[in-house]
């Protein structure tokens, strides 16, 4: 009989994981996935372009009922789990139900980060993480509603890009000196200020909000105006709030399990308690905790693995960055901050907008490549993340680097991948 495995969370971690496990030990366990959210597992990445009407809710689902079904997992959404009682290895669920498993995996995700600060509680004051954020949104920003973001992030270009495809007057404040700055060098951050605002959208740089301020209307007090640290205040209808998540560990905190940002987990995505795991954005390991999708992928290869009696173990992830904000494609990986013993190669023509620079590091071993940011042009990108992951020797084939694979002369494009 299949051993009883409980999922809790139903996003890209938990899709990704159940696809991973039906192919490497299907029928070893009988799965069962708890989703908060009434909806299947979709593309959190597509929200953005579901805001902008550029996609449609049944484009963003990962997977159909039926695929599911064939693989043998039952689906429980739109039922959020309550507790997990460690002791008899059971999960409470909020409508007074409960399961048993032998295995569970956390795969919570994050929640977002809402500011301490006067007025966070006011009507019109929204965050944007999952589907019903997109509905609230689509229905708030009407053509000519003021509308503000707070936050110059990733999360907050994609949310300012579709409430000003909706229509909305919009503005971006950010704390920070430039926009996406975990994701880009200064000047790559200031040719997608130039990009953003050329699009209509009002960027606010080195801005912090004071509080949100509200007035009185028929429908009783709402937001009216966000406060600015200087002073400023700036009229608004509408506050998004955009600046950040922290990982979803309260289930596994309450529980008991070691918890520091996230789910502490071993290399085999072990929590402190031997028959729960945790994967995706939940979970911290070796103190860093991954708010991007391909980690969390990378969680659920290996869990699969493990949890199929095969050997894996996972030893960090380096992170890249590949996607369209506010229409411009955008690549950064590995690490972009250069500083001592490093090297710049910097390819860049501003009349199309083409900014790529490499961050090159030699030592005994040879010239390796350690960091890329693209704009414009993100075609490569993948190409230079292998070249990243590999550590490859790139010495010899340096004068050609900046442009490309399919300029490089005697280079094994097949050996870099």
């Amino acid at each position: 009989m299949s051993a009883p495995l409980i999922v809790i969370g139903n996003g890209m971690a938990a899709a990704k994981f159940c696809e991973e496990l039906a192919n490497q030990g299907l029928g070893r366990y009988s799965v069962a996935v708890i989703g908060a959210e009434p909806h299947l597992a979709y593309n959190r990445v597509l929200l953005s372009s579901l805001l902008a009407g550029e996609v449609t809710a049944g484009d963003i689902e990962l997977r159909n009922r039926d695929w599911w079904q064939a693989r043998g997992v039952t689906l429980i959404y739109g039922r959020p789990a309550l507790s997990i009682d460690t002791e008899r290895n059971r999960v409470n669920l909020a409508d007074g139900s409960s399961l048993g498993f032998s295995k569970l995996v956390l795969a919570t995700g994050s929640h977002p980060i809402r500011l301490p600060i006067p007025g966070m509680e006011l009507p019109g004051v929204m965050t944007f993480r999952e589907r019903a954020d997109v509905d609230a949104l689509l229905a708030a920003a009407k053509p000519g509603t003021r509308a503000i973001v707070i936050g110059g992030g990733l999360l907050g270009l994609e949310a300012a890009t579709g409430v000003a495809a909706a229509g909305a007057r919009t503005t971006v404040i950010h704390l920070m000196d430039r926009l996406m700055e975990r994701q880009l060098d200064p000047r790559a951050g200031a040719l997608l200020k130039q990009a953003v605002e050329a699009r209509g959208i009002e960027v606010l740089l080195g801005a912090s909000t004071a509080a949100i301020e509200g007035q009185e209307s028929a429908e009783g007090r709402r937001v009216a105006g966000l406060r600015l640290s200087d002073g400023r205040l700036l009229p608004a209808d509408l506050v998004i709030v955009a600046c950040g998540v922290r990982p979803n560990a309260d289930l596994a905190r309450a529980a008991g399990l070691d918890c520091n940002r996230g789910v502490m987990v071993d290399d085999g995505l072990a929590t402190s308690h031997a028959d729960i795991h945790a994967i995706g954005e939940c979970a911290e390991h070796r103190g860093q905790v991954y708010g991007l999708v391909e980690p969390a992928y990378d969680h659920a290869r290996v869990l699969a693995r493990c949890l199929a009696g095969r050997a894996a173990a996972y030893e960090g992830s380096i992170t890249a960055t590949n996607l369209k904000v506010s229409g411009v494609h955008v690549f950064s990986a590995g690490d972009f901050t250069g500083g001592a013993g490093t090297q710049d190669i910097v390819l860049s023509d501003p009349g199309i907008g083409l900014y790529r620079r490499l961050i090159l590091r030699q030592d005994g071993q040879g010239t390796r490549l350690i960091g890329a940011v693209l704009f414009g042009d993100t075609a490569d990108g993948l190409f230079y993340l292998d070249l990243i992951r590999s550590g490859r020797d790139i010495g010899a084939q340096r004068a050609d680097l900046a442009f490309g694979p399919t300029f490089m002369t005697d280079f094994d494009t097949a050996e870099a991948a």
